[in-house]
């Protein structure tokens, strides 16, 4: 359900894009799609959401069934080259499934399989761009109303924006910076840590618990060491990881831990003028706001 427009600012730009939310954005991580639907609308972004889009399969069917796993992405990318426009896709997961199928049909039997599996004929045309992509662009105008100043950001992409950097395509796989740049261009300070793109262990959330909690205290104590405020991440998985077992930690390492965990879209959305409200700040189980307002930045 995209959000109602804010009366703060205006939209300044004019791009088109297909939008595939995918299952967390309907669910878990509405946060994401509401500050994502609100910063594009600011910046003149326009998300045209696909119809009768499927589950991208990245929770089980990519190790379950190899036809499967391409088939659900092949469905949504046959959709996106119908409208014509690049695929805009705000979760990492989904992202990694889209572009690992547009890979593997490069390969002309696996295309004519995946295209009777579908139904469809399929090819490898459309162009598909994580939402960190689409919005920071430099060729994308930010008409900033409250900068970030004084706020020190964790920058943290984790494993599938990034990885195999053959099939992502993105930035650095060992050092990206396209986020980085995007918080310094909303006047934050984006410190250098060493964790950007280490695991939090979402592949194993269900079945290994301690392996996620270590990994992703790993990731949080760290980025308390480096003198971060926050952290903000561009995944569902990693973000649901870092803030909803923050108090799991304190009582498994005996360390206080109390780091707020933001999408990228929030940080971007308090910087153009929403407020804490209309981003959905109140939604992580980390509270956020204390922080917030002692950077009087709500």
């Amino acid at each position: 359900m995209a959000p109602a427009e804010s009366d703060v600012g205006k939209s300044v730009a004019n791009h088109a894009y297909s939008y595939y939310p995918g299952c967390s954005l309907h669910a878990t991580a509405a946060e994401y799609d509401v500050s994502a639907r609100l910063v594009c609308q600011r910046v003149g972004i326009d998300l045209r959401e696909l119809k009768d889009w499927v589950c991208c399969g990245a929770s089980a069917a990519h190790s379950t069934d190899h036809l499967l796993s391409l088939a659900l992405p092949a469905h949504t990318l046959k959709q996106a080259e119908e409208k014509g426009l690049p695929l805009a896709v705000p979760c990492a997961l989904c992202f990694s499934r889209l572009k690992f199928t547009l890979h593997e049909l490069e390969n002309k039997d696996t295309l004519d399989l995946v295209s009777r599996a579908v139904g469809k004929e399929l090819s490898t045309a459309v162009t598909v761009k994580p939402m960190l992509q689409v919005l920071a662009d430099e060729s994308v105008p930010l008409p900033i109303v409250k900068p970030l100043n004084g706020l020190k950001v964790a920058c943290y992409y984790g494993c599938l924006l990034v990885r195999p950097p053959e099939v992502a395509g993105f930035d650095d796989a060992e050092n990206p910076q396209t986020m980085d740049r995007l918080m310094e261009r909303l006047g934050a300070e984006a410190i250098d840590w060493g964790l950007k793109t280490a695991c939090c262990g979402a592949g194993v959330a269900f079945a290994r618990f301690d392996i996620v909690l270590r990994l992703s205290h790993r990731l949080i104590s760290l980025a308390e060491r480096s003198g971060a405020d926050c952290i903000a991440v561009a995944c569902p998985m990693c973000h649901a990881n870092l803030d909803m077992y923050q108090k799991d930690m304190t009582a498994k390492y005996g360390q206080k831990t109390q780091l707020p965990v933001l999408y990228f879209t929030q940080l971007m959305g308090l910087a153009l003028g929403f407020s804490h409200k209309e981003l959905l700040l109140n939604k992580h189980l980390t509270d956020p706001l204390p922080m917030l307002r002692d950077k009087k930045l709500i």
